[in-house]
């Protein structure tokens, strides 16, 4: 299906970046204010990316199928690629490692998480001002907890030492003393996303968000 060519792999790269990389910033953010405001901030972020114009011809061609390419070429460097030892030592390769397995959860976790949220509001299942209303019910049950903890941590590291690889492969960061400061910046960006996804969704455990608030339904 694919070459393994200089531009698909360039492709590749940048689409975890842009925009798949600020989709997932963007996600954080708007996650974040159940955190830090409650249910009401929480809609009012949701419904100002929902009120943006050409909002679903931004989430097709800006989000999905930029992310779709970037996962189904991934998986297929996942299948086929192999530890690097003549260029990397020990922890490169691990951490190139745990790149692929990372990647498989996330496309896994993400492909879960749009069924039970942005799905079921396309098949008028759930009110777009319902959503957190939704999320408790996913973050309250405890299984689903554990996973969605699973697949957050999968997602950021996926996308923070994939930061460090972007970086190395666009010849940004060149030297071994670049390549080793850029690890200890996106592993401290790998520990600060995580937290914060995490403390959004214990957010949504709150009662507060079993109903939906009054202020969104008018």
């Amino acid at each position: 299906m694919f070459r393994n060519s200089y531009f698909s792999r360039k492709l590749h790269s940048l689409l975890g970046v842009i925009p798949v990389g600020f989709f997932l910033v963007e996600h954080l953010l708007t996650n974040y204010k159940a955190f830090q405001g409650g249910h009401t901030a929480f809609l009012e972020g949701v419904q100002w990316l929902h009120e943006l114009p050409l909002v679903l011809a931004l989430e097709i061609f800006g989000i999905w199928l930029p992310l779709l390419y970037h996962a189904v070429y991934g998986l297929y460097v996942a299948y086929t690629a192999r530890n690097n030892v003549s260029n990397y030592g020990y922890f490169r390769n691990q951490m190139f490692f745990l790149q692929r397995v990372t990647g498989v959860i996330t496309f896994l976790f993400v492909a879960w998480h749009f069924f039970e949220t942005r799905f079921q509001i396309t098949l008028g299942n759930v009110a777009q001002e319902a959503i957190g209303t939704q999320m408790h019910a996913i973050a309250s049950s405890p299984v689903s907890f554990v996973l969605y903890c699973i697949g957050i941590v999968s997602a950021v590291f996926h996308f923070s030492n994939g930061m460090w690889s972007f970086l190395v492969s666009w010849g940004i960061t060149v030297g071994p003393r670049a390549q080793r400061v850029s690890t200890y910046v996106w592993m401290g960006v790998f520990v600060v996303m995580s937290v914060m996804f995490i403390l959004s969704l214990t957010a949504f455990v709150d009662p507060q968000f079993q109903n939906v608030p009054k202020v969104a339904q008018g």
